[in-house]
């Protein structure tokens, strides 16, 4: 019996090796907002925000872009937002209910793939601009909340990131349960 399953091209690129900098980093920086040390933890945080950016821009220009790193990214990104903002909230520096958005979504998506994958859906991995634009919000979030511990600014702006985070959050979500549905009553027509 011959293997048809997809196979993954587990080439380490630079892209990549950034990609598992960033990984590793993440317990890094819990371990830092455990310990109240906010100014150690907003380095990191930084540090790893700066290896996201250039290994995208790296894969980009050098044409690095893989299979792994389609695989890797997003869970070095939901790795390192979804613990922050857990961590933040447990110490009440970001609103449990926001939290709650975050993580929400992340298992919305997480089991929309899993219900795609019990059905043989070929879904591309592609982050939709909702996503992106969400994503870059929850980074923000984090980053103020981090800043704020040295640079005091108006409650108001923290409370503004605070609700547009939670609604691109929602609106990306919506987008992604909307677009797995799609793709399930496109496979339910092709097998009737």
């Amino acid at each position: 019996m011959v293997d048809q399953s997809p196979k993954i091209n587990l080439t380490l690129t630079i892209p990549n090796l950034l990609t598992m900098v960033r990984i590793l980093l993440t317990p890094l920086i819990i371990i830092f907002l455990i310990q109240g040390t906010y100014d150690r933890a907003l380095i990191i945080f930084v540090l790893a925000g700066i290896t996201d950016l250039v290994d995208g821009l790296i894969a980009r220009t050098w044409q690095l872009k893989s299979p792994l790193g389609a695989y890797l990214d997003p869970i070095a990104d939901k790795l390192l937002i979804s613990s922050s903002f857990v961590t933040l909230s447990i110490f009440h520096k970001i609103p449990p209910w926001l939290a709650v958005v975050v993580i929400s979504r992340d298992v919305v998506i997480l089991g929309g793939v899993m219900v795609l994958k019990l059905f043989d859906v070929q879904v591309p991995i592609q982050p939709s601009q909702a996503s992106k634009w969400a994503t870059t919000l929850q980074v923000l979030a984090v980053f103020l909340v981090l800043l704020q511990e040295f640079w005091l600014f108006p409650d108001m702006v923290l409370t503004a990131c605070f609700w547009l985070t939670a609604l691109l959050t929602i609106a990306s979500g919506l987008h992604y349960l909307s677009r797995g549905l799609h793709y399930l009553g496109t496979t339910s027509h092709i097998g009737s």
